[in-house]
């Protein structure tokens, strides 16, 4: 399997992965509300229900967010081109968000976490890295110009005239 092959196969994974793990988190944040409310938990006077209630919307924002993520790079490895603009800062930001979730869960869950986390980080900076700017930017040939338009008037000659 060549480069191009495998780097398509790469940000299909990595869409997958970050598919599930979408769905994983909206998981747990249900979850997570489903605890604050039968414990009749609250913090500094917030009401258990609202308390709830955000833990399913935050989990809900944040799950698209990864779908987001996902079906950006499924439009990636289909098309076959870099994400440019938004969708590039996109998956940076997706790259820079797993990277710290992955410091914070070595301490808070356990390597397993780390490693998974790690994972995806770098299954999202290879997709990121083997698909160059410059590789995009050769496909779509070179820059419009003026076609056909008139000529550019001549610069003047720095030397004196010898009249």
């Amino acid at each position: 399997m060549g480069g191009v092959g495998l780097r398509r196969w790469v940000a299909g994974a990595a869409a997958l992965i970050l598919t599930v793990e979408a769905v994983g988190i909206v998981l747990l944040h249900i979850f997570l509300s489903m605890v604050v409310d039968e414990q009749q938990m609250s913090m500094a006077g917030l009401e258990p229900r609202s308390m709830s209630l955000s833990a399913v919307v935050a989990g809900g924002l944040f799950g698209g967010y990864l779908l987001l993520c996902a079906a950006v790079l499924v439009r990636t490895a289909v098309r076959d081109r870099a994400p440019t603009g938004l969708l590039r800062i996109v998956l940076i930001s997706a790259a820079v968000v797993h990277g710290l979730l992955g410091a914070a869960t070595v301490g808070l869950v356990g390597w397993a976490a780390f490693l998974f986390m790690m994972v995806v980080l770098g299954l999202i900076v290879w997709s990121l890295v083997s698909y160059s700017v410059e590789e995009a930017a050769e496909r779509e040939g070179p820059p419009p110009g003026p076609a056909g338009g008139p000529a550019a008037p001549a610069a003047p000659d720095p030397r004196p005239s010898a009249s």
